[in-house]
């Protein structure tokens, strides 16, 4: 079996080969390769001691040195060579506690974590797969290399690149691999929530959200997102809806496009529904105030899992206005452009449908009309470029200092007081009629 490999790793091949030592592209380039997918890197296994590979390229990085990687740069590129090694006993179910070296290239394979990771290839030997990572690719089937508790044993996390591997490639987890990861799944409250959401926002920007089922059946979001764990078990008893909150949220993720702060909105839009819940006489279900409860959830889970302030500000914004239905008419749509910002709205309107898509056929072309209506009129007055935030202003506190304004409250309060006047007449937003208000403003408040 022949793989195309790039120039740059060709040559790092061939210099270690020269040298009288092998080398492989292995792991997920290899896995990708095969699958006809684009890898993002490449990585490199070999008999070479560090040392010695440190000692045949002119520009190293010594990225882990003493789990024997080194990064090879060329052209500005960087590509990971790896000693073969055999890994110890592993402490702090992440990191093994020693690693040997090894020339056996089958020794290292066997401590990777998938069948269909543990392939490696150069053109000399072709294509070498001691576990079957071939078939498992043809079956569609993520399984262990070996005996998948030593190995969930070895890193907890790999118990969610199963299933985020799964979700990226469209595969299903092998029985015994899956039955190992509900065996262990508490191990993974010794993974970092560093570690944990980078796997998390793979699988769900994959093109399988669905995926986070699994997560929730295997015992895994029971450690690091017990939120999701309520919400698959709260159902939805009203017209509007005909999945439970959590399968409603996964239907939702599914409607939406692979993007971060989307998905991760979908998957906390009705985090707070469970909390919010109650029954009337009739035996509905209503979740009155679930999006503001939700947005103040969102954030504590974001925090929690480690993300970064500029996602945990869009997506509890999103969240917090998934469900805000202003009256379709210019004023009440500028007051909602004004209020959630032009830079979130495309992401709102997709948001809107995607929960419009997962809830029941009850009214749902009556919905999805009024998302239209929404996005046409917001369209129009961004067309006419009417005045939508405070920038938009035709004047600002230069114009009414020149005009004998002091700066302080009083400036700000009179911008405050045009900037809502335009809001509802956009016609004022000019800067001779504005600056003749803010005289009056003045004037009025003086008498």
């Amino acid at each position: 079996m022949k793989i195309q490999l790039p120039e740059h790793v060709k040559q790092i091949i061939h210099r270690l080969q020269q040298e009288g030592y092998d080398a492989y592209a292995v792991g997920g380039c290899v896995r990708d390769t095969l699958l006809g997918r684009s890898p993002q890197d490449w990585d490199i296994t070999t008999s070479a001691k560090p040392q010695v590979v440190k000692s045949l390229f002119s520009h190293t990085v010594d990225t882990g040195i003493a789990h024997g990687t080194v990064t090879v740069m060329l052209d500005h590129t960087g590509y990971e060579v790896t000693t073969y090694r055999i890994d110890g006993e592993y402490e702090d179910a992440r990191h093994p506690k020693t690693v040997t070296f090894t020339g056996n290239l089958v020794e290292d394979l066997k401590r990777r974590d998938f069948t269909i990771n543990a392939m490696a290839y150069n053109d000399t030997a072709g294509l070498v797969d001691a576990f079957d990572g071939i078939g498992d690719l043809k079956r569609h089937v993520i399984r262990c290399v070996g005996i998948p508790h030593d190995r969930f044993g070895e890193d907890a996390l790999r118990m969610l690149r199963a299933v985020r591997f799964a979700a990226q490639l469209g595969f299903s987890i092998e029985e015994k691999t899956r039955q190992a990861v509900a065996d262990l799944a508490d191990n993974l409250q010794k993974v970092s929530a560093e570690r944990i959401q980078t796997e998390m926002v793979k699988l769900l920007t994959s093109a399988h959200p669905e995926e986070m089922r699994t997560v929730y059946e295997l015992g895994l979001s029971r450690v690091f997102l017990p939120e999701f764990d309520r919400m698959m078990e709260t159902p939805q008893i009203t017209k509007h809806h005909c999945y439970s909150v959590g399968e409603h949220t996964i239907h939702a993720m599914q409607e939406v496009q692979q993007d971060r702060i989307l998905r991760l909105t979908m998957l906390l839009h009705d985090v707070a529904k469970p909390v919010c819940v109650t029954t009337d006489e009739k035996g509905q279900n209503h979740f009155k105030g679930h999006p503001a409860e939700g947005a103040e959830m969102a954030r504590v889970i974001l925090r929690r899992l480690k993300f970064d302030n500029e996602t945990i500000k869009r997506v509890c914004l999103l969240v917090r206005y998934h469900d805000d239905r202003p009256a379709v008419t210019p004023r009440n749509v500028r007051r909602a452009v004004s209020r959630i910002g032009v830079e979130n709205m495309e992401a709102l309107f997709a948001v809107k449908s995607a929960d419009t898509l997962a809830q029941s056929m009850y009214e749902r072309q009556k919905k999805l009309s009024y998302i239209d209506a929404y996005e046409e009129t917001y369209r129009e007055i961004l067309k006419e470029h009417q005045c939508v935030q405070k920038k938009d202003l035709a004047i600002n506190g230069r114009d009414l200092i020149a005009q004998g304004m002091k700066t302080g409250k009083e400036m700000g309060e009179v911008l405050q007081v045009l900037y809502e006047q335009v809001l509802d007449e956009p016609q004022l937003n000019n800067k001779e009629t504005l600056l003749a208000l803010a005289l009056q403003l003045q004037q009025t408040k003086q008498e």
